[in-house]
């Protein structure tokens, strides 16, 4: 048995993979098919379908056909068949984990904490799914006003590739309690996870209510465009978020999109600096996602009476972390998840050390020991300017940069000089010090001395390109809904 194979029975991953519309595995129209890489070893590790417009169509007829009679359930049945899909997904975290390890990158201890994450958001929503409510208003004599929530109908769902079976199972989870049905998209690179969950949801959704069409560019710009999807939520990179939401234009849909950062964290002096370079590592995400985070806080801008400290920690830390086969346990980091990324990420490490930043730790040759694979260990850079590239651009992946300042408005100028605003972090002792500055930064999720982890049901979106809209939370529920007024009045003569 061949290294691919053996990796793929481990996994639980199928030799070749379909649409999944209707309720039924069905070929590509087209008969097209493409190979999914081992991150890892990047040998093929099975074939996907390649879904085409025809497919698309398909696949929102199917999901258009089932709608009425979903949304009919009511809320109370829509949520039991919810969590009694949370339960199945829970019981094959395991499995789903060593998917997404072998098809994504990701190490099996970080899946934990994905599968996780896509569990309890599917339970909240479902335990959420009572709020659908509407309101009564005031109306004169013998009349009656009301709001009725209703669902769309048919919700496009596109998620990226850094964390697949967690963005998959929370991207549907709101639309399906709400009422709506899905054609979910998962990322090119990294669908096999969200095709395993469409497995998982046989005899608890009915067919049509969730669909998954696997592909590139081709599909997602079909299912924003087609005319009976009035919903799209997106989650990727801002570039693709402007496609959407020009795609998504002629027809007016609702767009919520849930875009890129370069987001910063601000170190003052008066912070306790061993703390803040441990929390620092860990809300980069090195050890869940190798740093491919939208949320990760990639631009450190610490105060230079303490920058060196801060740097000697961070680096401490990251250089601790485990780099290997993300299938065995122990292991932090894995490799990036494809070619194309990987080589964009070297090809920023270059560019920072061209520029003059220096390099702390890190570099564009593989770990110790790794003779493939799409691997990068955490990579530091110390003196970086605001002008620099590195400090700029959304690098998505395990590079640092690390920029000195002094004076407390220059900091906060350079935070919010960029066009993204997704996170920020401030890392302080001085109380009134924390609330001036998250009131101040422009980003739409604010640590105060935190690490990155965001309790279920708190709001989370952007400012400027970073997005639009707000996920994880009520406000997501209710953007599956529209509002209608109902206006009732009795008939002339009808009241004694």
């Amino acid at each position: 048995m061949s290294t691919s194979q053996e990796r793929r029975s481990r996994a639980g991953i199928r030799d070749e993979y379909q649409l999944y519309i209707g309720g039924r595995w069905v070929p590509a129209a087209d008969g097209g098919v493409t190979g999914s890489i081992d991150p890892s070893t990047e040998q093929p590790v099975t074939r996907v379908a390649v879904a085409r417009a025809a497919d698309v169509g398909r696949a929102v007829d199917a999901a258009a056909q089932a709608a009425p009679a979903w949304a009919a359930l009511g809320w109370q049945e829509r949520a039991a068949r919810l969590h009694a899909l949370a339960d199945r997904v829970a019981e094959q975290a395991g499995e789903l984990g060593r998917m997404d390890a072998v098809d994504g990158g990701i190490p099996v201890d970080g899946m934990a904490k994905d599968v996780a994450n896509a569990v309890n958001t599917v339970r909240y929503f479902a335990g959420l799914a009572s709020e659908l409510k509407g309101h009564t208003i005031e109306a004169p004599g013998a009349a009656l006003n009301m709001t009725l929530r209703e669902p769309f109908g048919v919700v496009g769902r596109i998620v990226p590739f850094n964390h697949p079976i967690q963005f998959a199972g929370s991207g549907v989870a709101g639309p399906l309690a709400a009422g709506n049905t899905v054609v979910l998209k998962p990322g090119d690179t990294t669908p096999v996870s969200a095709l395993r969950l469409a497995e998982l949801a046989e005899g608890i959704l009915p067919p049509g209510v969730l669909n998954v069409v696997t592909g590139g560019r081709e599909a997602g710009e079909a299912l924003v465009a087609h005319p009976r999807v009035p919903r799209i939520a997106f989650t990727g990179s801002v570039r693709s978020g402007q496609a959407v939401a020009r795609g998504a234009a002629e027809h007016l849909k609702l767009v919520t999109l849930e875009l890129g950062g370069k987001n910063p964290l601000i170190v003052f002096p008066d912070a306790n600096i061993d703390a803040a370079a441990a929390a620092a590592v860990t809300a980069m995400n090195f050890n869940r996602g190798q740093a491919q985070s939208c949320g990760s806080p990639s631009r450190m801008l610490v105060h230079d009476a303490v920058r060196a400290a801060f740097v000697e920690a961070f680096v401490e830390k990251a250089r601790a972390l485990t780099i290997g086969d993300p299938l065995d346990p122990g292991v932090a980091m894995g490799p990036l998840a494809f070619a194309a990324h990987y080589e964009r990420v070297l090809s920023y490490i270059e560019r920072g050390t061209a520029e003059g930043a220096r390099l702390v730790t890190g570099g564009t040759e593989r770990p110790a020991g790794r003779t493939a694979g799409y691997f990068v260990a955490p990579t530091v850079f110390d003196d970086v300017t605001p002008d620099m590239a590195i400090a700029r651009d959304e690098i998505f992946g395990p590079v640092v940069s690390v920029l000195g300042w002094t004076d407390e408005a220059d900091a906060l100028a350079v935070a919010n000089e960029l066009p993204v605003g997704l996170t920020a972090n401030i890392w302080t002792n001085d109380l009134g010090r924390a609330i001036e500055f998250g009131k101040r930064v422009q980003a739409g999720y604010v640590w105060v001395n935190g690490a990155g982890q965001r309790p279920l049901g708190a709001p989370f979106g952007g400012y400027k390109l970073s997005g639009m809209g707000n996920e994880n939370s009520l406000d997501e529920l209710l953007s599956f809904t529209r509002t209608k007024n109902l206006s009732l009045q009795a008939a002339p003569g009808g009241v004694a």
